[in-house]
């Protein structure tokens, strides 16, 4: 990674070395909890529609021109490709939003949660005060992001182009990104599990799915009281861990012929609930834009991909930075990719990163189907 200082006085560059150093020093992981199983891999490419020289066309992409740190295809749910330190742990970014929905499942679907109940009736409250129509909002509108409450979160995500008047519309009406829904949807089932996400995270995948590089002592929250309540639950894990997730979605929540995740729960988080249309319209989209998405219950659905019927029923988890679950029912194939972004890179005081547009043109160049 190439970095460029600002223009700031030499002693000032040195300082920001100096904390580099530290960082770098103290932010170190905790050895796996357990073993894990690996996948298989794939011995030749015969019958993958891939080839050698593809795949040595994409590393040679994503050494010269992309900062991806780690990433795997899996293809047929064997590996196929795999590139930089995929053992690493680190900063999933908005993916934990995705993640969190697959959590959600068993407990909607025994009765423990209730998508029509309302926040206010689950007890969701801030020191600033929730107005009676924000209380109003149900948690099936938490979970898609149209709660209609306007709150500034402890963490970015706080789309303030397309932030509304406190009050302004009713829950359910108004779909807006907003980090104050999805931290509360973390919160929520805390309250109604009675564990951290980060116990029912290692119940209900980590252990199951044989998670390699998983501690739960690698994952911490964020919290500012002084914005909200509610912290952002922040989930950190590597790049062949995230693969597995992404497989067991591809697979309708089955792992090893076991139904780990109910069939009906993936596909009701798959499944559009805030139209194309309304997501182009807060984005700056059109019909003629080359990727289009929908949003389903915490995880973008791809519409439209160059119109390339590959992509078709596609859907992805997507992390600032370069943070990315992506699967392609059409032909099988999962990709996990990860770009560990430094702290001052989160801290906005260096660029860095791989952008959503230098993603998705990397998986049309480089994942469909050839010919």
């Amino acid at each position: 990674m190439n970095y460029t200082f600002f223009s700031k006085p030499y002693i000032k560059g040195v300082f920001i070395l100096s904390i580099i150093t530290t960082l770098n020093f103290s932010c170190s992981t905790s050895k796996p909890q357990f073993a894990g199983t690996s996948f298989e891999k794939h011995k030749t490419l015969d019958g993958t529609n891939f080839t050698q020289q593809r795949l040595d066309s994409l590393t040679n992409f994503l050494k010269d021109d992309l900062e991806t740190t780690g990433m795997v295809i899996l293809k047929d749910g064997k590996i196929l490709y795999e590139y930089g330190d995929i053992e690493e742990v680190s900063f999933t970014a908005s993916c934990r939003k995705s993640i969190l929905s697959i959590l959600y499942g068993k407990y909607v679907e025994n009765g423990t949660i209730n998508l029509n109940q309302t926040i206010g009736e689950i007890g969701i409250e801030e020191d600033k005060g929730l107005l009676d129509i924000e209380k109003s909002a149900t948690v099936d509108h938490i979970l898609n992001s149209s709660s209609g409450v306007f709150l500034e979160p402890v963490n970015g995500g706080y789309d303030k182009r397309n932030i509304l008047e406190r009050g302004s519309v009713t829950p359910g009406e108004y779909f807006v990104y907003n980090n104050w829904d999805f931290n509360v949807a973390g919160a929520i089932l805390e309250i109604k599990s009675g564990k951290s996400i980060y116990q029912d995270l290692e119940e209900q995948l980590a252990i199951p799915l044989g998670f390699q590089d998983w501690n739960i002592k690698n994952q911490k929250k964020k919290y500012k009281k002084s914005k909200s309540r509610y912290p952002a639950y922040h989930i950190y894990i590597s790049t062949r861990d995230m693969a597995k997730i992404g497989q067991l979605m591809l697979n309708k929540g089955k792992w090893n012929g076991k139904q780990i995740i109910s069939q009906q729960w993936i596909e009701k988080i798959t499944t559009p609930v805030i139209p194309t249309q309304t997501i182009n319209e807060r984005y700056g989209g059109n019909e003629s834009s080359p990727y289009q998405f929908s949003y389903g219950y915490l995880w973008w659905l791809i519409d439209n991909f160059k119109h390339h019927p590959d992509f078709e029923g596609a859907y992805t988890a997507r992390g600032w930075g370069g943070q990315y679950i992506t699967i392609f029912p059409k032909t099988n194939v999962v990709v996990a990719h990860k770009c560990n972004v430094s702290t001052l890179v989160k801290w906005g005081l260096l660029s860095g990163g791989v952008s959503e547009y230098a993603y998705w043109n990397l998986l049309y160049d480089f994942i469909k189907t050839q010919g």
